[in-house]
């Protein structure tokens, strides 16, 4: 009876939590509050309870399996056309941006905490600062993503790759402090300096060899009897590669996302399948993991007076001060961005699960006080999402960044085994220069016109087939660069790959 009952809890819970995420979206919520709010609701009135060490441990893993995906998932969604102009500017702020981010915010609970009634000493200050010095990924990758929404100057990649690429630096941070705080010997600046290094380098590598390894397991084995098994595949190769680069010293987080990345930019088997289960399962995983961290926090708790003032102090602190000036600081070097651009990045420093889970760490692991650091780092990430995840939108049309992204007329399925691109384009007065029929436009060889749409109506066209300014024409090439290239000539901008 007892495993009936966790199954119909389980259920009960991912059903509620799928509604609350449909009324986010309308809202202009971030889906994640509300799974959080979903859990706390949950936990508030103990329908579920999650507050054993066990229980603690569970969750811990949970946060790991459930960040390999995301990063992976998040690898594989990410082109990397899209990402070389901002590389630079994301690496450092996913390294400096997050030490700097740290230290500013380590600092101010250290000198404000004592007016609040619980006076901090730096060391433990500077791990409460660690644990929340990282945007979250689940965060970015999800609000991103699901506002459909166009940034300029290259805004969403480097956004992306900052978040899905800072966790290794707040992941030293909070170990070498967790360290400190309790007295483990032989630990310094110096050896945690190395270590990162290592687990950098190593991560980086590992990441990309295996990512390497992945793409050619996939295209030689032959499993095409039952397709279905090279999501599982795919799946294997993602943890596999997390637990090896773990073992041998290096960052497993920084080596999934690489090798996602690595796995998405090339030719693969079955591509469409594998995204779409992997987007399906991302959800489930960020679902599963923010009920379990609303589950286990204690309502009650983050109604003290010393948790809410220093939350509030510490978050409101880190959105208006603390990210600000790191960011202004770690992009100063690069003058492609504007200054519109640089105060957006400062905003969109979302907090997440990953906070959370680097908490649980420390309370893992006997850190004095861990509680309170807990329901702090919680009750921030709350107010980042409240604050931050529902203005991501808004601070983009304000700041006159925003652009909105065109969504393809033709959808469907190409089988991974058609060599053939297929793209989209509008025909303007341009394209017309030469005359308006379908013969008349002069498109490279091994190029066909193959469906016309005109006002929500599809047609096969013919030679003799007067096109219209506005028409949608999907067309398929053999040399898709060539085509795209043509098409530009021509004076056509409003192009997209299907």
């Amino acid at each position: 009876m007892l495993n009936e009952n966790f199954l119909l809890i389980t259920a009960l819970l991912l059903f509620v939590a799928v509604l609350a995420g449909k009324a986010a979206y309308r809202l202009g919520a971030p889906a994640l509050l509300l799974f959080l709010s979903v859990g706390m609701l949950f936990g508030n009135y103990n329908w579920v309870s999650l507050d054993s060490p066990e229980a603690v441990g569970i969750t811990e893993f949970a946060g790991m399996v459930a960040l390999c995906i995301i990063l992976f998932s998040g690898g594989m969604d990410t082109q990397y056309s899209d990402i070389r102009p901002i590389i630079a500017p994301g690496v450092v702020m996913a390294t400096a941006g997050v030490i700097l981010t740290a230290f500013i915010v380590g600092t101010f609970i250290y000198f404000v905490s004592p007016h609040i009634g619980i006076a901090l000493p730096f060391p433990l200050a500077l791990l409460l600062a660690s644990t929340m010095s990282s945007t979250d990924s689940a965060s970015v990758f999800s609000i991103l993503r699901t506002k459909k929404q166009g940034l300029r100057q290259n805004l969403r990649p480097l956004l992306e790759l900052e978040s899905g690429s800072n966790d290794p630096m707040a992941y030293i941070l909070t170990v070498v402090l967790v360290s400190v705080t309790t007295g483990t010997d032989g630990v310094s600046w110096g050896t945690a300096v190395v270590t990162f290094i290592i687990q950098m380098v190593v991560g980086a590598a590992l990441g990309y060899g295996f990512g390497r390894a992945t793409v050619w397991i996939m295209n030689r084995i032959n499993i095409r009897s039952n397709a279905s098994l090279y999501s599982v595949l795919l799946l294997a190769c993602a943890f596999f590669t997390y637990s090896f680069t773990t073992i041998a010293y290096g960052n497993g987080y920084l080596a999934v996302y690489i090798a996602g990345l690595v796995v998405g930019n090339f030719r693969i088997v079955y591509r469409n399948m594998l995204s779409t289960f992997f987007d399906s399962f991302t959800w489930l995983l960020q679902i599963v993991l923010f009920l379990i961290l609303g589950l286990m926090v204690n309502v009650h708790d983050l109604f003290d007076p010393q948790v809410y003032l220093m939350a509030g102090a510490v978050g409101l602190f880190m959105i208006i001060i603390a990210r600000p000036i790191s960011t202004l600081i770690c992009m100063s070097p690069f003058r492609q961005f504007s200054k519109r651009a640089r105060v957006y990045v400062s905003w969109v420093g979302l907090r997440g699960a990953v906070p959370i889970i680097f908490a649980l760490y420390a309370k893992t692991h006997g850190v004095p006080m861990a509680d309170y650091i807990f329901n702090i780092v919680f009750l921030v990430t709350i107010i980042s999402l409240v604050v931050q995840g529902t203005t991501v939108s808004g601070m983009a049309n304000w700041l006159k960044l925003s652009y909105a992204e065109p969504q393809p007329t033709f959808k469907f399925t190409v089988p991974d085994h058609i060599r053939s691109e297929f793209s989209e384009i509008e025909v303007n007065e341009s394209l017309l220069q030469n005359g308006d029929t379908l013969k008349d436009i002069r498109l490279p060889g091994h190029t066909l016109v193959v469906m016309v749409c005109r006002n929500q109506k599809y047609f096969v066209p013919k030679g003799l087939t007067q096109l219209l300014v506005g028409d949608k024409l999907l067309v398929v090439s053999d040399n898709n660069d060539e085509m795209l290239q043509k098409i530009k000539d021509m004076g056509i901008e409003n192009v997209m790959k299907v």
